[in-house]
């Protein structure tokens, strides 16, 4: 049955958006003429999601001029020669600037997308549609847009909202288990840094969850929706709270650039930078061990990696982690834990405890 179960609103003023959570979204007609403003569409999709998903979203807007294009598959290709894909298939079809791009796809989709919206004849719409639960739950939402440069990921890019986000749970059906798995880190992640009430219902509910029980997967979705949105809504442009978001990230960030994007999959690096994040709030004296273990053990259930790549060692990790974004003046910042739903955005932190989380932890 396709309906929509929760509808939430990313709250910008003159620039907020809905989040519509249910089955089957992505055939809704009537979803997209809400957010579609003029008559040319051009769907981004990849190899992958193309034969699962994009005739039943074309069908959805056959009330438009709609064009699609290809992309291949995989955070390898997140790149500005690819991005360059995109913008040839609008200019060979003569896409004018009130034009409405879709995202069909997950986060590597909907980053490429949404950078190409905003640049494209310097910005026009773009809806996103995410296909996994990763996209859903986190990059789908807040307008973060960008490609990876082989130094840095997601180091070229912009902040551009989309007009509205279908998140539709249907798709999760088709993910295997390792997407489904990068996706649950993100939903993890809500509950280590503002919502202590949520992490211990992850902890009650985590079979559920990987059995992709509808009830359970759209309560999540919804819970790490608007935690998002109520972050992104005070500090849009991440000048300070937004940053948080990025527990385990700057970790993880230098885990998929020293490994070649794609060997790890966003989430599972994520999840190995939550416990590095963790052990060094351990060692800071900030959490307790308890905390701890309950951290790495629901990230253990969800069947995602508690430790960094043996090939990393703590002069490579400090090497990627200095061209991470949020370095101000020379200073590495770090999201850490001061409990179970709680954390701050730091660069005061003793940094022979973090030489110790990079040279021990896991080993």
């Amino acid at each position: 049955m396709e309906r929509v179960q929760k509808e939430l609103v990313v709250d910008l003023g003159d620039r907020s958006y809905p989040i519509y959570i249910g089955t089957g979204l992505h055939r809704q007609a009537k979803l997209y003429e809400r957010h579609v403003a003029g008559n040319q569409v051009m769907v981004v999709t990849n190899e992958t999601i193309a034969p699962l998903y994009l005739e039943g979203t074309v069908e959805a807007l056959s009330k438009f001029d709609t064009q699609s294009v290809i992309l291949p598959d995989g955070e390898k290709h997140k790149t500005l020669d690819v991005l360059n894909e995109v913008y040839t298939a609008l200019l060979r079809n003569r896409f004018n600037r009130t034009c409405t791009l879709i995202a069909l796809g997950g986060g590597v989709i909907g980053d490429i997308t949404g950078f190409a919206a905003a640049s494209y004849q310097r910005g026009v719409s773009f809806i996103q549609v995410p296909t996994t639960l990763l996209a859903q739950v986190d990059s789908s939402v807040g307008g973060k847009t960008g490609v990876n440069h082989v130094l840095g990921k997601n180091m070229i890019g912009a902040f551009y909202q989309p007009r509205a986000v279908l998140a539709d749970t249907m798709t999760l059906e088709t993910l295997d288990e390792r997407q489904l798995a990068s996706g649950i880190a993100e939903v993890i992640k809500y509950g280590l840094i503002a919502d202590g009430e949520f992490f211990f219902w992850l902890e009650q509910n985590m079979d559920s969850l990987l059995a992709i029980d509808k009830e359970v997967i759209a309560y999540a979705i919804e819970r790490s929706c608007q935690c998002k949105a109520d972050v992104v809504a005070a500090d849009e442009r991440e000048a300070g709270q937004r940053a948080l978001l990025n527990l385990g990230h700057t970790f993880g960030h230098a885990i998929e650039t020293g490994m070649g994007y794609g060997e790890w999959l966003h989430g599972e690096a994520v999840a190995a930078g939550m416990c590095m994040a963790a052990d060094l709030s351990l060692r800071l004296g900030w959490i307790s061990e308890e905390e701890m273990q309950r951290c790495c053990r629901l990230i253990a259930r969800a069947g995602l990696p508690l430790n960094p790549p043996e090939e990393l060692n703590a002069e490579r990790f400090l090497e990627l982690m200095a061209v991470d974004k949020k370095v101000l003046d020379g200073r590495l910042r770090l999201v850490l834990l001061k409990g179970i739903g709680s954390s701050i955005v730091t660069d005061e932190f003793d940094q022979t405890r973090l030489i110790q989380t990079l040279s021990e932890y896991g080993r």
